[in-house]
């Protein structure tokens, strides 16, 4: 059992322009946040609410401080390990806008990343058999391997690529941010099964971060948190989502207004 806790978390970014004698930009004010192997959690809220600051934060982008609070994966200290030490602890993000790495194949990135995940370089020939069955189960050009990564890629290709990132790298607890973001219906279907076949053979924890729940008619995630203002104000079962795709983020927005 695998369990990441967030308390308390606190995370500012610099502010831009100190004219107005404000030094830094508080953006999480307060995440109180428990996911565990087996579960899967689907953090929802508007635009600029906070939800990729979160990720980062857990990830290691410097660009995030954390001020104060603890984010903690089983009893260790997150926030003490570089970024690396984060990906080897068992922690994976799958990023909103994933970036161009010139010069560096498809294929190399992952047999790297994976030597460095697992402690030792896969054995080749079935690190070859694993890589094609993965590429295949998400509908990916196996010539895509020889490709830089994410080099002139569409944004359905790259979602799929942090997926084939997934599969192979089997992290303890996936943090998925906005994986939905510019996806046709076909194409969210297929990187919707790659994670849902992660939780099911790794029984990995999932941080589902979305602001539409369309994406919930193919991961079913147990527990619903509604994020506002840098934090969750509510917290429920998929009855949550369902009143939010009918009702969207009025009623929370208005109350966190009110007690502002």
């Amino acid at each position: 059992m695998t369990t990441l806790e967030i308390k308390d978390l606190h995370v500012s970014v610099d502010n831009p322009n100190t004219s107005d004698g404000q030094r830094e930009i508080p953006i999480l004010t307060g995440v109180n946040l428990t996911v565990r192997s087996d579960e899967t959690h689907a953090l929802m809220g508007p635009n600029g609410s906070g939800k990729s600051t979160l990720s980062y934060a857990i990830a290691g982008h410097p660009k995030y401080r954390v001020t104060s609070g603890s984010v903690t994966l089983d009893g260790e200290n997150v926030l003490d390990m570089s970024v690396d030490e984060r990906a080897r602890a068992g922690l994976f993000l799958a990023m909103q806008y994933p970036v161009e790495v010139p010069g560096v194949s498809m294929s190399n990135f992952l047999r790297s990343a994976a030597t460095a995940v697992r402690g030792e370089a896969p054995k080749l020939r079935h690190w070859v058999k694993e890589v094609r069955s993965a590429m295949d189960s998400l509908g990916i050009d196996p010539a895509f391997a020889e490709r830089n990564v994410n080099e002139g890629f569409s944004g359905g290709e790259k979602k799929r690529h942090e997926i084939l990132q997934l599969m192979l790298l089997k992290p303890k607890i996936a943090i998925l941010d906005e994986t939905d973001s510019g996806l046709d219906v076909d194409a969210l279907r297929v990187v919707s099964t790659g994670v849902n076949r992660y939780a099911e053979t790794e029984h990995g924890g999932i941080l589902l971060i979305t602001h539409y729940t369309r994406i919930l008619r193919y991961i079913h995630p147990q527990f619903v948190h509604v994020f506002i203002g840098g934090r969750i104000v509510e917290s429920g079962g998929p009855e949550l989502a369902d009143e939010l795709d009918q009702n969207g983020y009025v009623r929370f927005t208005q109350t966190a207004a009110a007690g502002a």
